[in-house]
């Protein structure tokens, strides 16, 4: 039986490194970034290119049978690294994906679309959209755009409001919008193989009892997590400094306040194609 071949950007970010050891030996994965990816598996193969790049992206990702979205910036940051990287790098790699004739197209959120609502306010995939930065206004564009193309070129769209990807939650927050890898995985895999979605918004969490989000959408499509940070909680608690009281109240937390964060190193290039896991 011949695999499924996987088109991922930011293949050299921290939530794609996970996804390629859950997902090993299920699809053939075709890795896009600007940083070379030397520790390639033999169901693996590196393009590298540039989302700036429309005809580039389109050349790369024909025979592909679904791309996810995994690139651009990871963080908050100033408009004019925004704009390129996560606004037209987005435009880009859905345009590209319709050229190149790929339907199934599962595009990377984030919580901080819908930050500004408090922790105190259960939310569910209906809820309008409350970025709470600049970044969160890239990843409220991106999940407009899946809309668009969802019903203008009939592709098959999911979004998924990732929290925070890693193998254990980092602070107190993070208690409530952790994603395990290998739920990470299990979210990807529904969003490739789900023979019914046409547009769907899901909340990348995994079964976390602290989470502010009703995740109902994702159980309709057949999601059942493996994991729980209340595993971790007692360890963490103790471990965290104290939150920001600026940001305390709300989901999306130092967000609502901080104009940039620190960026990790620069990459060749202006547009750097690439993906944290989270925050």
């Amino acid at each position: 039986m011949t695999r499924k071949t996987l088109f991922i950007t930011g293949a050299a970010g921290g939530i794609a490194t996970h996804l390629r050891r859950e997902l090993a030996g299920r699809y053939h994965l075709r890795l896009c970034d600007l940083r070379p990816i030397s520790d390639l598996k033999p169901h693996e193969e590196f393009v590298a290119t540039a989302l700036e790049d429309l005809p580039a992206l389109e050349d790369a990702m024909r025979g592909a049978d679904a791309v996810i979205h995994l690139g651009g910036l990871s963080m908050e940051g100033p408009w004019d690294e925004v704009l390129p990287s996560n606004i037209e790098g987005g435009y880009n790699t859905f345009e590209a994906a319709h050229r190149a004739g790929v339907r199934r197209f599962l595009f990377a959120s984030s919580n901080h679309a819908v930050g500004f609502y408090q922790r105190t306010h259960t939310i569910n995939h209906e809820v309008a959209l409350r970025p709470d930065s600049r970044y969160g206004v890239s990843k409220a564009f991106g999940e407009l755009l899946g809309r668009l193309y969802a019903d203008k070129y009939g592709m098959d769209v999911m979004c998924l409001r990732i929290g925070n990807v890693n193998v254990r939650p980092l602070d107190e927050r993070r208690l409530a919008i952790w994603l395990s890898p290998r739920d990470m995985a299990q979210l990807v895999t529904i969003g490739v193989e789900h023979p019914d979605i046409r547009f769907e918004v899901v909340y990348g969490v995994s079964g976390n009892r602290r989470s502010w989000y009703d995740n109902r959408n994702a159980h309709r499509l057949g999601y059942r997590p493996l994991d729980d940070s209340e595993t971790f909680a007692l360890e963490v608690i103790a471990a965290a400094p104290e939150e920001d009281p600026r940001g305390a109240p709300y989901q999306g937390g130092a967000f609502v306040h901080e104009e940039a964060f620190a960026n990790p190193a620069p990459l060749p290039g202006r547009t750097p194609a690439r993906k944290g896991s989270g925050a």
